[in-house]
């Protein structure tokens, strides 16, 4: 590759494309919204409206910016069953439970903690379960395939034509990953799938060429590099500029804590803990929550300003959010609601952030973060949001990108490492704590409320069990 490298980074609820000089640089980025739709019954992925978007921007940012090569950094939970050069199936959408009859079955077969160290979750959040599904519901299909590609290799395929896998996104709480084995866990050799699975090769290297049409009839053939787990690509990039003994709170969509100091044994598998595992193939100790998700359903989708003032507000008035209001996370048992007292506008918007700060707080004492603390993402960009954070904190110095960008960032650094440069350097700067008043008070009065809440919820679901 030669000049700028483009790196798509797709989340859940926006897709983007970031272009990066050779001397780490961002030249130019666009963006727009994944289109999701139903399929057979199913929700999916509208993988051609996307192709078309990314196919349309790749041509422009060539044209404008000599780009040589591109990268894909993903959200988790995504696959795609492919022969050939086509896609047997559309990928599906992991916010969908998979018919209790095929829960059934393939649950129990679910490898112990002790060796995914991902447990049991909903939805398509371990994507074992919706493979399964998809081979139930759809055996011509899955007995069809010759590769079951993870997200950020179906895109790598699609560009390159090459079949691939990636330790990170394999290891994302899939099931299908024995962390400290780095091999394939006991479910992939029970249900034989093995072969189904690509050669795994390091994320950022070199895996083939695709050639660009341009506006003007002309083509280009830029280099393609192997993609990557979002989160994971962020806490590579922090890394690779020389940081080390911290904890990265990545958010988006969701919010991913990762401490590679936390012991694997304080991972507790009822509360949304989990072993990721990093571009090199460690385990990754690893806390998350829809976070992004909750917030804008908490605050009703606000988009503006937060003042202090609100914030101080709705605390005076004892005003709490309650988890959990999206499934997964450290709160599984509950159902979010409001309580105190009647919100709206700015005030709602106040209440929604103080629940992600005190869902971030406790989720960072669950991880046993006591080292340096690096904020990334959307929530690094709300300065009220992260000075908070910093003064319930006051033990661990706090640290954000300015970039902001981690994963897309990451996926960079690791692709130019591949190509011999490392152009990126520590460009953090450290959050100046808040004083607002009462914080303190209220994190104690919410993890009561929050703690009471689960605690009810557990002894309720023990007492229905002992009944049957």
């Amino acid at each position: 590759m030669s000049g700028p490298l483009a790196v798509f980074d797709l989340g859940k609820t926006n897709s983007k494309l970031f272009v990066f000089a050779p001397d780490g640089a961002l030249l130019d980025e666009r963006r727009t919204r994944p289109v999701w739709k139903e399929y057979r019954g199913r929700h999916v992925l509208d993988d051609e409206r996307l192709f078309a978007w990314m196919s349309r921007e790749l041509a422009d940012v060539v044209a404008t910016h000599d780009v040589g090569g591109l990268l894909v950094s993903a959200h988790g939970c995504a696959f795609a069953l492919v022969r050939g050069a086509e896609l047997l199936h559309p990928v599906l959408d992991y916010e969908q439970e998979i018919p209790p009859s095929i829960a059934r079955v393939i649950d129990p077969m679910l490898p112990d903690f002790s060796e995914s160290y991902t447990p049991w979750l909903p939805l398509g959040f371990s994507i074992a379960r919706h493979i399964y599904w998809l081979k139930e519901e759809e055996p011509r299909a899955f007995a069809d395939a010759q590769a079951i590609l993870c997200y950020p290799q179906y895109w790598g395929w699609r560009f390159s034509g090459r079949p691939l896998a990636e330790w990170s996104y394999l290891g994302a709480h899939s099931q299908l990953w024995a962390p400290l084995k780095r091999d394939f866990s006991s479910l992939v050799d029970r249900l034989g799938w093995r072969g189904k699975f690509p050669e795994i090769a390091p994320a950022g290297a070199v895996i083939g060429e695709t050639r660009v049409t341009l506006a003007d009839g002309s083509s280009r053939t830029i280099s393609v590099h192997n993609g990557v787990h979002d989160s994971n690509a962020a806490l590579a990039y922090y890394r690779m500029t020389g940081l080390s003994g911290f904890t990265l709170v990545s958010t988006g969509t969701w919010v991913i804590i990762i401490n590679l100091d936390c012991p694997l044994d304080a991972l507790d598998r009822e509360r949304d803990m989990i072993a990721n595992v990093t571009v090199d193939g460690e385990p990754a100790p690893s806390l998350r929550f829809m976070g992004g998700r909750e917030y804008d359903l908490i605050s009703d989708s606000w988009n503006q300003p937060i003042s202090q003032q609100a914030v101080e507000q709705v605390m005076a008035r004892g005003i709490f959010a309650l988890p959990s209001w999206a499934a997964g996370g450290p709160f599984p048992e509950t159902s979010g609601r409001i309580v105190g007292g009647d919100v709206a506008g700015e005030e709602r918007a106040a209440v929604a952030a103080l629940y992600v700060l005190m869902m971030t707080d406790l989720s960072l004492d669950l991880i046993r973060s006591d080292n340096l603390l690096v904020v990334d993402g959307g929530l690094a960009k709300i300065n009220l949001l992260t000075a908070m954070l910093a003064q319930l904190r006051p033990g661990q110095t706090v640290i954000h990108s300015e970039m902001s960008e981690g994963s897309a960032t990451g996926a960079a650094a690791l692709a130019f490492k591949a190509l011999g440069a490392m152009p990126f350097r520590d460009e953090t700067v450290p959050v100046a704590a808040s004083s607002v008043p009462g914080l303190e008070a209220y994190r104690d009065r919410w993890r009561e409320l929050a703690g009471n809440a689960r605690d009810a919820a557990r002894a309720d679901k023990t007492a229905r069990e002992a009944s049957l």
